[in-house]
């Protein structure tokens, strides 16, 4: 198989073109520049050229494409939030999720899983019959069901959790899926790239040039760029680029980590999460547990992984999964999620004209991925908000008008 794979490989009869260009020096002038080729920015890029005809657009990258938490996430996507305005926002992404193959002519590994929420204590399970209720009301399918609805879609799960924590029921949402996250921001780079985006990988902004509260200029390692709209998509490194605008936001930085297994043969069908065990955990196409945990105590600008970290998340598994005891870890990783008061995101315009912000994405990032685009694309193209993201503004903890999101993002996932 190995021999036939490499025939094909250097075939001339089957050539593979490049997934994107790879483009010389930058220009002197844009129409816009997106800071961070991750998930959010890349597909920021390739709606403002698909759906808004602007092509004159930079995307600068200080590492590589997806290099960032794009590449560093656990791929679960769901829609089961708690506040009208986070469950109309990812129930949008939901849907945007369900096509995103046929746009971009390219397999993302989507697989629908059905999402459990498991509830270890009677306040729990009440918080997950609010979920419940809001979620139907606003047209999204999750249900609360009991311990024997888990043990029928897992049979593998020990409901008693070692007697430390057992399971009193779930939040059941059936859209739950997952998808594989380099082959996303793969498909938008491209995506962007053939509408005539340049995507400038290893190109670090070192400032921006503001004038009068205006947006002038993006200072690179690389030179610099003369434009009137940047829009800042980084994560993690939030904090570094809005202090270059002067601008002051409640964003603080965690470190979050997950790991995966050896890869095994199918066995676990659904996601699973549970709060009280601070774990969440799927199995991939290729067969590995991927699984995370809660954020990091500490705020830290690292992304480096922690033996404390794997001895604790590997313990929790097995409350769940006791006969996972030989299992082997194969891998584990760190990122850095941009975490907000709230646990809601920052999107849209900002004081500074021309400054748009796509941030405090904390855990739940790459989800969002389809329909920040959209709605970021909007807002930059229009240099207004869009009506999706009007309840995420920056201005909220100013006016004291809270989006929270806690009780339905409480776990790193």
């Amino acid at each position: 198989m190995a021999y036939q794979l490499l025939r094909f490989a250097l075939s001339s009869r089957h050539p593979e073109p490049r997934m994107f260009r790879q483009p010389g020096r930058l220009r002197d002038t844009y129409d816009a520049v997106i800071i961070g080729a991750g998930g959010h920015g890349l597909a920021s890029a390739y709606y403002l050229a698909r759906d808004h005809g602007m092509r004159n657009i930079a995307v600068l990258e200080r590492g590589y494409l997806g290099g960032g938490n794009t590449g560093r996430n656990t791929t679960i996507i769901r829609s089961n939030y708690l506040t009208p305005e986070g469950v109309a926002f990812y129930d949008e992404s939901v849907r945007l999720w369900q096509d995103l193959a046929a746009d971009f002519d390219l397999n993302l590994f989507y697989s629908n899983r059905g999402h459990f929420t498991l509830a270890h204590t009677d306040s729990a399970v009440r918080t997950m019959r609010w979920r419940a209720e809001v979620n139907k009301h606003l047209g999204v399918n999750s249900e609360l069901v009991g311990p024997e609805d888990v043990k029928s879609a897992c049979p593998q799960i020990d409901l008693s959790c070692g007697g430390h924590a057992p399971i009193l029921g779930a939040l059941y949402h059936a859209p739950g899926a997952i998808a594989r996250h380099d082959a996303v921001a793969w498909g938008y780079g491209r995506g962007a790239d053939q509408r005539g985006v340049e995507i400038h990988q290893q190109t670090e902004v070192t400032g921006i040039d503001v004038e009068g509260g205006k947006v002038k200029g993006v200072n690179t390692s690389r030179g610099y760029i003369s434009t009137p709209k940047v829009l800042c998509a980084v994560a993690g490194f939030t904090p570094r680029v809005t202090h270059m605008v002067g601008l002051r936001t409640p964003i603080f930085i965690h470190p979050l980590q997950a790991m995966v297994t050896e890869p095994m043969k199918p066995w676990l069908d659904t996601i699973l999460v549970s709060g009280s065990l601070h774990i969440y955990v799927s199995q991939s196409a290729r067969g590995e547990l991927v699984m995370g945990a809660s954020l990091d105590p500490y705020e830290l600008h690292s992304t480096r992984s922690t033996l404390d970290f794997v001895e604790g998340l590997a313990a929790h598994m097995l409350d769940m999964f006791p006969f996972l005891s030989h299992a082997r870890i194969n891998r584990q990783w760190a990122g850095m999620a941009d975490m907000t008061p709230d646990f809601a995101p920052i999107m849209g315009k900002t004081p500074v004209e021309g400054f748009y912000l796509d941030a405090g994405w904390g855990t739940w990032g790459f989800k969002a991925t389809p329909v920040c685009g959209k709605t970021m694309s909007y807002t930059v193209a229009n240099d207004r908000n869009h009506p999706l993201i009007e309840g995420f503004g920056l201005a909220r903890f100013e006016n004291y008008q809270l989006t929270g999101e806690k009780g339905a993002a409480s776990v790193g996932h």
